[in-house]
């Protein structure tokens, strides 16, 4: 398992993340994930752009709890399987 160690708003729904192996990449958040349930609050830019990195964990989170795993981001950016 890879932990993010940075990300950065690109844009409308897309992030810049950066793993502790050095890799980097931009990944399309709406291309991942329904806008539904925990996610419904990331239509919104203003909250999308609230994401922060959980050090502990080494993923990527929103204030009301949503959070992706780092091997899902790491697969869409590597474009190797999960």
């Amino acid at each position: 398992m890879r932990d993010v160690i940075q990300v950065t708003c690109r844009g409308e729904f897309r992030l810049a993340i950066l793993f502790d192996d050095g890799v980097e990449g931009e990944v399309d958040i709406a291309a991942m994930v329904p806008f539904e349930g925990d996610f419904s609050p990331l239509k919104d830019p203003k909250f999308f752009r609230q994401v922060r990195l959980n050090d502990e964990l080494g993923v990527i989170r929103w204030p009301n709890g949503a959070k992706l795993d780092s091997d899902v981001l790491y697969a869409a950016v590597t474009g190797q399987p999960a």
